[in-house]
């Protein structure tokens, strides 16, 4: 069911229904403005990742900066983006399914697509959904540079798939997916330099394979947010698919060295139980904010720790300062706002203290 606005422009934010995602738009234009900033000189672009945000609001705030389009995981977000206008895009992840992958095939009409893949068999299943629909897209060979999920072994295994690529009338290689995942929360700087270091030359090497076959390599894509500066630098990244940037989130804020962004997205919660003593509870548990990355954090209020969550409470313990008031509203940075934002339909846009807006979240929920 769609949840129903829980905000209108001009209310003041403490007038929000709770649980709220709140949008500080100062703190978020900002993010988008030094990501823009960083990359300008480096010539990498940004292809910024839409599974952390699912709007073609924020899509095209993006894009008005620079970025070149936006990647995706999901068909369905792809179609969300596609359908609102956004005209390319890329899912850097496999596709599996025949229906899945005519969906994908049929957005190739309306926006230029492309989909990653990493065995001849997804290769050969693509292709026959090419044909089928009388178009022509680009497939990216991703690549493992680390993160031992997906991606099949650089050098010769994936120049072999490059050239399966090549050598189809239906498809167009269209470059290298090499994205190192589990880099991006290493906590110290040393850690993630060396883990991208060996990315990169995991990407390069294979890049000059393939050059060696006479396969041009249009993209090299991956970084996030956490190590998107030294892909920037690394002459080899063409494409930086950092999607987190634009809201930072509590885990991202453990790195040392942290990303230069500030803490835009937030939880709005209300106080619901001031019962027991030293302990305050609001509404917001499992079901309001992600876990997964560490329990949320409780915005500029010090003396405050949210301790644990269930269904529908989240429970705080009040170790120092000012006790909150029954009925306060209070701003939970999530750990990680990925999921955090897919349990919502509203982004909330709140301007120094009003409410400024109200985007749909659209593709929440795309998970086919």
């Amino acid at each position: 069911m769609l949840q129903s606005p829980p905000a209108e422009p001009g209310m003041r934010e403490e007038e929000v229904d709770t649980p709220a995602l709140i949008l500080d738009l100062d703190a978020f234009e900002a993010n988008l403005d030094a990501m823009a900033g960083f990359l300008a000189p480096t010539g990498a672009k940004l292809r910024a990742h839409a599974k952390t945000h699912k709007s073609t609001v924020i899509a095209k705030l993006q894009m008005a900066r620079g970025a070149v389009g936006q990647c995706v995981q999901k068909v369905a977000e792809a179609e969300q983006l596609a359908w609102g206008g956004i005209p390319d895009i890329l899912v850097s992840n496999q596709v599996v399914g025949a229906r899945k992958l005519a969906r994908f095939i049929a957005l190739a009409r309306i926006a230029d697509v492309a989909i990653c893949a990493d065995d001849a068999a997804q290769v050969a299943a693509i292709e026959a959904a090419a044909e089928a629909a009388g178009v022509r897209v680009p497939v990216l060979v991703e690549i493992d540079v680390g993160m031992a999920r997906c991606g099949v072994e650089p050098g010769p295994p994936a120049v072999a798939l490059a050239e399966r690529i090549a050598a189809s009338k239906h498809l167009r290689f269209g470059g290298l997916q090499a994205y190192h995942g589990s880099a991006q929360h290493q906590r110290t700087p040393e850690q993630r330099a060396a883990s991208i270091a060996a990315a990169a030359d995991s990407a390069r090497r294979t890049v000059e394979q393939l050059r060696q076959r006479g396969l041009d390599c249009p993209i090299v894509g991956g970084a996030g947010t956490g190590t998107f500066r030294h892909e920037a630098a690394s002459g080899v990244y063409t494409e930086i698919q950092a999607g987190s940037y634009a809201f930072m989130d509590a885990d991202y804020a453990r790195n040392d060295d942290a990303p230069p962004f500030r803490h835009a997205l937030f939880v709005l919660a209300t106080v619901m139980s001031r019962a027991m003593p030293g302990v305050a509870v609001v509404d917001a548990g499992h079901k309001a904010v992600a876990v997964d990355s560490g329990l949320p954090v409780i915005w500029e209020r010090p003396g405050l720790r949210f301790v644990g969550a269930s269904d529908e409470h989240g429970k705080i313990v009040i170790e120092d300062g000012a006790a909150p008031a029954l009925g306060e509203k209070l701003r939970l940075v999530p750990g990680h706002c990925d999921p955090t934002v897919d349990r919502y339909d509203w982004y909330v846009g709140v301007r120094r203290g009003r409410v400024e807006c109200l985007w749909p979240v659209s593709a929440r929920g795309g998970m086919a």
